[in-house]
């Protein structure tokens, strides 16, 4: 999957530095940046939610699991704040940036996809700020959606 993946992050250094600029401090909450929003896609059995820009390879963070499995592969300039997280954290090297790139397995019934499910925010960090991504009412619908796609029925 990262090999498909890798190559729709080489804007992420562009993207972290705009979504870095949404947040002063720790607590504060998101406004959109121009153009980013929540998405959903499919792929066979493998369903995407992304924070990004709609049809480019500018996103945030992208969150993606198979039908039913439960488990969330998250990857992106910034991370889910995540109380407790399942399997192990990855690094590979962007072979377009150069740069780390994380992915992180997390439970579909993790603290964090279930404020995002009931709330419509996603608690992020980077290696600098901490932040929300809020969602607008009908991206909250696609968000349900993937949720109940990877089997977590929270909506």
């Amino acid at each position: 999957m990262l090999k498909i993946a890798l190559p729709a992050l080489a804007a992420l250094g562009l993207v972290a530095f705009a979504a870095q600029t949404m947040a002063t401090d720790a607590e504060q909450t998101s406004q959109p940046v121009d153009g980013m929003g929540w998405h959903v896609n499919h792929d066979g059995d493998e369903t995407r939610l992304f924070y990004g820009v709609a049809n480019s390879d500018q996103l945030a963070v992208m969150m993606s699991c198979h039908m039913g499995d439960g488990e969330i592969v998250t990857l992106g300039a910034v991370q889910p704040v995540s109380a407790r997280s399942a399997g192990s954290v990855e690094a590979d090297i962007d072979p377009l940036s150069g740069e780390l790139i994380e992915t992180r397995a997390l439970s579909a019934h993790d603290p964090a996809m279930v404020r995002l499910a009931r709330s419509g925010r996603l608690g992020v960090q980077d290696e600098t700020a901490r932040f929300d991504l809020s969602a607008t009412p009908q991206e909250r619908q696609a968000i349900r959606r993937f949720l109940d796609d990877c089997g977590t029925s929270q909506a």
